[in-house]
């Protein structure tokens, strides 16, 4: 495991926790020897990751879209920043330099960028883990809602959306061990 991506918000929140977990989060990547790719910018959770992994000695890497790199002012301390077209080219380039793809409280992007890249494991674009970093219960409307989804009868089964409150259970999932 080299390197997982992170989605994340470019907005802190409402409470402290979700800065706390991301900041945990990253440290504990950093701390691994593993290192981060997520979207490029010093606003929100996003630049809670990338100080928190770089302030432990963690390799990070952004992926920002041109159009947005003056809304979600870049980073500029980052080990690698890369400019990009659009959202679609933001988000090929974290997938093809991810081993694994966490995310972490946020909002609409978040969800987007966490669903389309759970898609294309489910249709069998890549193998790797796609998980949430569930604090406080934040996932868990999203969890019913799949649940839902199966029993409705329209869920494929095809690749498990992972869910995690801990930093232990993290580094289990992402070093493929099993989580009790």
């Amino acid at each position: 495991m080299k390197r997982v991506a992170i989605y994340c918000g470019s907005r802190r929140g409402n409470d402290k926790k979700y800065a706390q977990a991301a900041a945990a989060v990253a440290r504990t990547l950093a701390e691994a020897g593993i290192g981060i790719v997520y979207g490029g910018s010093n606003t929100g959770l996003m630049g809670v990751v990338a100080d928190s992994a770089l302030a432990a000695g963690g390799e990070v890497t952004g992926v920002i879209p041109e159009g947005l790199f003056q809304r979600e002012v870049a980073h500029q301390g980052l080990t690698e920043l890369h400019y990009v077209n659009g959202m679609h080219e933001r988000k090929a380039m974290m997938a093809e330099l991810a081993d694994a793809f966490i995310a972490l409280p946020g909002g609409i992007g978040t969800l987007d960028e966490l669903i389309e890249i759970w898609c294309w494991a489910g249709i069998g674009s890549h193998s790797k883990p796609c998980l949430c970093y569930d604090v406080d219960n934040y996932w868990q409307p999203l969890f019913e809602l799949l649940q839902h989804i199966h029993n409705e009868g329209f869920a494929h089964d095809n690749e498990s959306l992972l869910n995690v409150s801990d930093t232990d259970a993290l580094l289990t999932v992402l070093k493929n061990e099993d989580v009790q």
